[in-house]
């Protein structure tokens, strides 16, 4: 059930999407060493077509994939087309214009980790 709230949540942050996203969260743990900031960790299962609306972390992401294929950008950069075992970064000014499963037909899995400020959303959409 918790799994399933986060999902909706998640879904719900980021607006319309074109097919289902499955959020799982790994960890979730405070850094003692910086009083205010926490570390998280989430696997990302998308739908053969997913497409994430606009949105920014205001933490810093970095994006590892693990199966199929998926495309990333930020605001001014470059759109980049991501497989397994390459990696993302995004910085806490960055707003992630595309994210994306490249294909239409096969799903895509990815890790996110993000630095943060403990308790905040890990996805703030913009307009």
């Amino acid at each position: 059930m918790k799994k399933f709230i986060l999902s909706l949540f998640v879904l719900t942050l980021v607006g319309t999407v074109a097919h289902a996203q499955t959020v799982d969260t790994l960890l979730t743990k405070k850094l003692p060493e910086e009083p205010g900031k926490e570390i998280q960790v989430i696997t990302v299962n998308y739908a053969p077509g997913a497409v994430d609306a606009i949105h920014r972390h205001d933490a810093h992401v970095v994006v590892y994939v693990l199966e199929g294929e998926v495309e990333m950008q930020v605001q001014g950069g470059t759109l980049q087309r991501l497989g397994p075992g390459q990696v993302f970064y995004e910085s806490p000014e960055d707003v992630h214009t595309v994210g994306r499963n490249a294909s239409k037909t096969k799903p895509a899995k990815f890790v996110v980790f993000f630095m943060k400020n403990a308790g905040a959303p890990i996805l703030t959409p913009t307009h």
